[in-house]
């Protein structure tokens, strides 16, 4: 099992739960005249913060359920990008690896700006790079994890590489054209 239940249950429908309930709040605050900007601001930063984690976790779900197996059209275009592809998928996992322990995302993502795929460390939620598109996205917080793989976050690495959907991140690259 790749994904646990703290993963689903705990945090993305608690994100979901707390995004539509600072939703109705904001809509409120609007109406609020006497409302202190600092009270407001924090609704938006508690706003950014649920709706990355919604996001993700949809991202991180959807890219799940495959055979691992990335297709040549693909490898070959990240062979491009990373110089073969092993190369990218060596620095994603020292990446994740990275972030075992603590928490975060590890993201391979393309640069709209820049025009280039890359591999993105993500330390929460709100820290996403600036104009970029999640292909590929992996959960490094322990809750999606411990459960099922206790301390062992390599042995979690090698399942998540065993169930990409590569389908899913052929199909979000395709939508960057």
């Amino acid at each position: 099992m790749i994904v646990g239940w703290l993963a689903y249950d705990n945090n993305y429908i608690g994100s979901v739960r707390t995004l539509n309930m600072i939703e109705t709040r904001l809509a409120a605050a609007m109406a609020d005249k006497d409302l202190p900007p600092v009270v407001y601001g924090g609704l938006k930063r508690e706003e950014l913060h649920r709706t990355g984690s919604v996001i993700l976790h949809e991202l991180y779900f959807g890219n799940l359920g495959g055979s691992g197996a990335a297709g040549a059209a693909l490898r070959s275009r990240m062979g491009a990008a990373f110089g073969t592809f092993d190369r990218w998928e060596s620095e994603f996992r020292r990446i994740a690896l990275g972030l075992a322990g603590g928490s975060g995302w590890v993201v391979l993502g393309f640069n709209r700006h820049l025009g280039l795929l890359e591999n993105y460390w993500m330390a929460d939620h709100a820290t996403g790079p600036v104009g970029v598109v999640p292909l590929l996205v992996m959960d490094m917080y322990e809750h999606s994890f411990a459960i099922d793989f206790g301390a062992a976050a390599a042995r979690y690495v090698d399942a998540f590489f065993t169930n990409i959907q590569w389908d899913a991140v052929e199909a979000r690259l395709a939508a960057t054209a």
